[in-house]
């Protein structure tokens, strides 16, 4: 298994600051692609839509239905947030199957941080833009202000839960794809089931992702 790095990423070092380049990378071609394709999407509508954009209203369909009922009438407000949030994780988990050598941005902790982060802060601000300031904040002293030390640890453990639950996944999937290819001797013959269980695992990581999102908006917004 000579040439196999797992774990290792290429470094930029600006002003101090160190990155993996290689994810960094993958991210800003997974964002340019989807800016392009939302474009040509846009301008390509049809009414009486071809098999490709019945398939995406499908998809955003059952989207839209799943917001629906866990936030009711609300969540056709919060669907342009949840919708991004689920395509950017989907895309950036089937990347590495392109024959670019390119690393999945979901595999870098760094980069399930940041979306982890990101979620949690602007699921703060739609439960204050919902309840108030004060109501939303009175919620983390309920039942008991007793409650209030285990109610801010479980707020700060959302972001660590979200973040480490994709990047382990995103990393084994690619961890044992790696491991599987160089153990083969013939790897002509293996490259559909390893494509396929990578497409799975990318799908069922970005979906997981999108229902706990939902779910901490639920709870934002509409109280334990």
């Amino acid at each position: 298994m000579e040439g196999m790095h797992i774990g290792l990423h290429s470094k930029w070092i600006l002003y101090g600051y160190t990155f993996n380049s290689d994810t960094l990378i993958s991210a800003w071609i997974v964002t340019a692609l989807l800016v392009v394709a939302a474009i040509a999407i846009r301008f390509t509508l049809r009414i009486r839509p071809g098999l490709f954009q019945s398939a995406i209203e499908l998809a955003f369909e059952q989207l839209d239905g799943t917001l629906g009922e866990r936030l009711g009438d609300k969540g056709a407000k919060y669907f342009p947030f949840v919708a991004t949030l689920f395509v950017f994780i989907l895309c950036s988990n089937w990347i590495g199957i392109l024959p670019l050598d390119l690393k999945p941005p979901t595999a870098d902790l760094n980069t399930t941080v940041g979306l982890a982060l990101l979620t949690i802060i602007l699921v703060q601000a739609f439960g204050m833009f919902e309840k108030g300031i004060f109501r939303y904040f009175h919620r983390f002293i309920e039942p008991n202000p007793i409650f209030l030390p285990l109610n801010i640890i479980e707020e700060l453990a959302k972001p660590l839960s979200l973040s480490v639950r994709l990047f382990g996944n995103i990393f084994s999937k690619e961890t044992i794809l790696l491991i599987l290819t160089g153990l083969v001797a013939f790897p002509l013959i293996f490259p559909i089931p390893i494509l396929a269980l990578s497409i799975l695992i990318g799908a069922i990581q970005a979906y997981v992702f999108m229902l706990l999102s939902i779910f901490y908006i639920s709870m934002a917004i509409e109280g334990h």
